[in-house]
């Protein structure tokens, strides 16, 4: 099956309320997925093809993991991760690549300053300059040219859509959603973009989340949820949701993409139309929630300013 590629029919999720009355309103959708792969609830559009964005990263490090990648819990965090550029995110993603001889210069990712903004300002403060291993891809990056030097695979052009590399990610994405992906774009790192939908990507979040311990997805898993600090960071709402949620995987993206997968593979994927994440943590609480998680563990995620939609309404 392939994603149709046409405009999404997105629906208000999220309304902002100023003194009880809307003052803006969020669009977009969202898909919760039950372990057999049953719907338990969706709004809007989640069959069109999306760009998944960082949303993707668990996929691809479990196709990295497939290709024989073997790294540690952090290792396989930091490859699933967009982090914030705190100093443990730097030396996660500097350890994956002096574990197989690679140096920052070798990263294909450009440089930046770090994502999350007190790291930013302290960066700036101190007079660095932007680098390659602070860009929040950096991770994932080095894991790519690690699996390249296990694959004994040319590391100029491992971005190339047509690399061996990309190739097998592409695979592992197909296979994990159980889609055909719809279009190959470029991400903001400079890697592949494989466009899939809303329900595909909470099929490969439920198949990640049950994955028997030590299969490449449960090696992935397993990275994630013993090192949620390292796939976002200290400041960020994904790391602390996994910390309050036992067992919980979850990966954010740009342009408010977001999944999650609960230990007994029942699973998440959204999408805010307008791109912000304002109401991204509003809408996966109460997705969530339609899960079955217990509200008290969601609470803290909820902004009183912030009220969905009758598109929740059981």
């Amino acid at each position: 099956m392939t994603p149709q590629e046409r405009e999404p029919r997105h629906v208000p999720l999220v309304h902002l309320l100023r003194d009880g009355m809307v003052e803006g309103v969020h669009h977009g959708s969202v898909v919760v997925l039950a372990p057999d792969g049953s719907t338990v609830f969706e709004a809007g559009d989640p069959e069109v093809a999306m760009y998944p964005r960082s949303t993707a990263k668990p996929l691809q490090a479990t196709a990295m993991a497939r290709l024989g990648l073997r790294l540690g819990p952090a290792g396989f965090a930091i490859a699933a991760a967009s982090h914030s550029g705190e100093p443990r995110h730097l030396d996660a993603a500097g350890a994956v690549l002096a574990s197989r001889g690679f140096a920052e210069n070798d990263l294909g990712n450009p440089a930046d300053l770090p994502y999350d903004p007190v790291e930013r300002d302290a960066w700036v403060a101190s007079g660095r300059e932007p680098s390659r291993l602070a860009h929040n891809c950096s991770g994932k990056h080095a894991a790519m040219l690690a699996v390249c030097r296990e694959q004994r695979w040319q590391v100029d052009g491992y971005l190339d859509p047509a690399h061996p590399l990309q190739v097998a990610m592409r695979e592992t994405v197909e296979d994990l959603t159980g889609q055909t992906v719809s279009r190959i774009a470029t991400d903001g790192c400079g890697a592949p973009l494989f466009a899939l939908s809303l329900r595909g990507l909470a099929r490969a979040a439920s198949r990640i989340a049950v994955a028997p311990e030590g299969s490449p997805e449960g090696l992935v898993a397993q990275g994630i949820r013993e090192r949620p600090d390292l796939v976002a960071g200290t400041r960020r709402d994904v790391t602390r949701l996994m910390r309050a949620v036992p067992g919980l995987i979850a990966k954010d993206g740009f342009e408010a993409v977001q999944l999650a997968a609960l230990p007994d593979g029942t699973a998440v994927a959204l999408k805010i139309a307008d791109g912000g994440d304002r109401a991204r943590p509003a809408v996966l609480a109460a997705a969530l929630a339609r899960a079955g998680v217990d509200a008290e563990l969601l609470a803290p995620f909820a902004d009183p300013a912030l009220k969905v939609t009758s598109a929740f309404a059981a």
